[in-house]
């Protein structure tokens, strides 16, 4: 029970319920992340504290106690007040948050009806009813707000790169895997030497780091190799070891691997000396995204010969037209060249080629490329043929 021990002692309101108690530490002896039970144990202990508070038994708890229960967070003043730095600033937390804090609590109740101490569940969710019209579609509890995922300006961006050039090494290399690769902070973080394939620029991102368990090999850019092999070489002041990627250089944890909150705390530092406070770790993933898509639909009007409307829309299966956009070079609309700057002095800019192919595959990209420009030129421009001379031919008629 140590893992619930370590719980109740934080909230203690925990402990004095019995069966949440219990649930907690099913989810801890299935296996479940920490990062998983600690959510759902903070939602269900400010669920109980207000049990608490109104004198009500949480497991005879009816939907009218739920109702107030969203009530109460739609209007509890949020932590850090106007410095909230989302638009919508002000009372109540956010929708995704409510809808965080109501997940522990529907997934207890579904626990006490498993245990046969309830007949049925007062938190409601959304289900898909064939038959039913509008689509069959019945709302949950509280409706889902979905938001568009902001990214940062063409100006900004070049702004976060700006301060970020004067970082170490090491910040400058994590910031360009970010963007290039798209990757999670966890995902990030936890990179080892042995994921990393230098000769084709990809890197390998584990299924045990993913949130959706699914293993993944991911190119970078030239540039960013240049970044890679510079803090390769950094590395191996710290420690010659295989083992994590990222290591930490502060004097308490010297050499120790990388921790997700550092990342973010050196990410939030950029951020505000860039004048960009809305900027944390998980934008690059989807700037990254958005370049891919509009490097999709430049493939798409190359090769359909559809421009604007006629456009297919990009909800089909696009995996194998990412693949094919990273295997050809293709660059994002945005780069993170400028931070190699001072790493190699005078060298030019690496240029993006094909990543991840063979000899072959390579000079085949080129060969077409090459047709590509001469059959796109003007008759008079278009190379020549090559004659070899008569001297060099070897005659076979002349032996007959």
């Amino acid at each position: 029970m140590s893992g619930t021990s370590v719980l109740t002692e934080k909230w203690p309101v925990l402990g004095r319920h019995e069966q949440a108690a219990v649930w907690l530490q099913s989810w801890t002896d299935l296996g479940r992340a920490p990062r998983t039970i600690d959510p759902y144990a903070r939602g269900l202990a400010a669920y109980l504290v207000m049990c608490e508070r109104d004198d009500v038994d949480p497991v005879t708890a009816n939907r009218a106690h739920i109702a107030a229960y969203v009530r109460e967070l739609t209007s509890r003043p949020r932590r850090r007040g106007a410095n909230v730095v989302a638009i919508d600033s002000g009372s109540g937390l956010a929708n995704a948050t409510i809808q965080q804090r109501l997940v522990p609590v529907r997934l207890f109740y579904d626990f006490l009806m498993e245990e046969g101490l309830r007949e049925s569940n007062p938190v409601g969710r959304g289900r898909n009813t064939p038959g039913r019209q509008r689509g069959g579609q019945q709302r949950g509890l509280v409706p889902r707000l979905t938001k568009l995922p902001w990214i940062p300006s063409e100006q900004e961006w070049l702004g976060i790169l700006q301060v970020t050039l004067v970082e170490p090494v090491l910040n400058r290399v994590m910031l360009a895997l970010a963007y290039d690769s798209a990757l999670r902070r966890e995902e990030l973080c936890s990179l080892r030497t042995d994921d990393l394939d230098p000769s084709h620029r990809t890197l390998r991102v584990r299924a045990d780091t993913t949130k959706n368990r699914l293993e993944r090999v991911v190119p970078y850019s030239a540039s960013t190799g240049v970044l890679m092999s510079a803090y390769l070489a950094h590395r191996a002041t710290i420690s010659r070891a295989r083992g994590p990627l990222c290591l930490s250089e502060s004097r308490r944890n010297h050499g120790q691997p990388l921790t997700l909150w550092t990342w973010s705390k050196v990410v939030r530092r950029i951020a505000l000396a860039a004048g960009v406070p809305r900027f944390s770790t998980h934008p690059t993933r989807h700037l990254c995204l958005t370049d891919l898509a509009g490097g999709v639909r430049l493939l798409l009007e190359e090769h359909l010969g559809l421009v604007g409307a006629a456009l297919p829309r990009l909800d089909c299966p696009v995996r194998g037209l990412f693949g094919g956009l990273l295997g050809r070079g293709h660059q994002h609309g945005r780069s993170v060249g400028p931070l190699v700057h001072g790493l190699v002095p005078g060298r030019p800019r690496p240029r993006c080629t094909a990543v991840g192919l063979p000899a072959a595959a390579r000079q085949d990209h080129r060969e077409r490329r090459s047709r590509g420009r001469h059959r796109d030129a003007p008759r008079g421009l278009q190379p020549k043929a090559t004659v070899t001379p008569p001297s060099r031919r070897t005659s076979r008629t002349s032996s007959k």
